[in-house]
This record gives structure tokens, sequence and C-alpha cells, in this order.
């Protein structure tokens, strides 16, 4: 029997674990929360992800923008404010890139680009600028 050595080379640090146990979004959450300014949480998202769309559970605007991408056969990444660590702190940020005191949420980024809000993500699909943009950010494939 082979006894496998030990490593001192493993880190132990929350994130690392958490990154490699596959932990749940809560822990995700938590330590990116700890770790980021909101500003760069944002970013960070924005960046990273083909769509993203900064919601709340039980926001009907939401649901309507959540719906619209998946009937499209988009899959995006989608925080839910409400059950997240720094919601709230985000939910300022999103405060910011809105024009006009218009409602911040759902704010939805394409391509790590702030595209807007429902009005906004409506109104490309309407004139037929959403597809092209979807595609352009990897999010569809045909």
């Amino acid at each position: 029997m082979q006894v496998a050595k030990k490593s001192a080379g493993i880190p132990m640090d929350p994130i690392t674990m958490a990154a490699e146990s596959g932990a749940g979004k809560l822990a995700e959450n938590n330590i990116m929360g700890a770790m980021m300014s909101p500003y760069e949480m944002v970013r960070q998202l924005g960046a990273c992800n083909a769509v993203v769309v900064f919601s709340m559970s039980g926001c009907c605007m939401c649901t309507v923008a959540k719906r619209l991408l998946f009937s499209l056969g988009v899959g995006p990444s989608i925080i839910e404010l409400d059950e997240h660590v720094a919601g709230a702190d985000i939910q300022a940020v999103l405060y910011e890139l809105v024009v006009d005191g218009q409602q911040p949420i759902p704010a939805v980024f394409v391509g790590g680009k702030f595209l807007g809000g429902v009005q906004a993500l409506m109104g490309c699909h309407i004139n037929g600028t959403l597809v092209p943009l979807l595609k352009d950010s990897g999010a569809l494939w045909l």
C-alpha cells in the first residue's frame, strides 16, 4: 500500500477551498463580498460573463428580462441582489450607472458593457440589435 506524501504547498485559504470544493453561491458571495469593492464586483462580473443580469427575486420586470434572454437561448449569469451579501452596495453602484433616475434593476450587461434595464433590453430586441449583440458577446452561437 502506498501512502501519499503530505504536501506543504496546498493552500488552505477560504477562497481556494471554496473554488476547489465547488461551494455554493452563498459561500462564493461571502468571499467575493469580503474581498472586492462593489464597483470591482460589478466590473468583474460584467467582464467575465457574456451576459449578466442584476436582479431582485420578487421583481416582475427582472422576470421579464430573464425570460426574454432565456427565450432567445441565452443563459445569463443572474445575480439576485436581495440574496447577495453585498446586494445593497451593488445596487448603489448600479444607481450610478443609470441616467435620469431610471430604475437600475434589472441591470443587464452584455459583452462586458452596461446595456441598461428592461426598457433598453426590450428596445434592442424590438429594433433587431439584441441578437447581434448577444452573438458578438459569445452568448449566442447561432
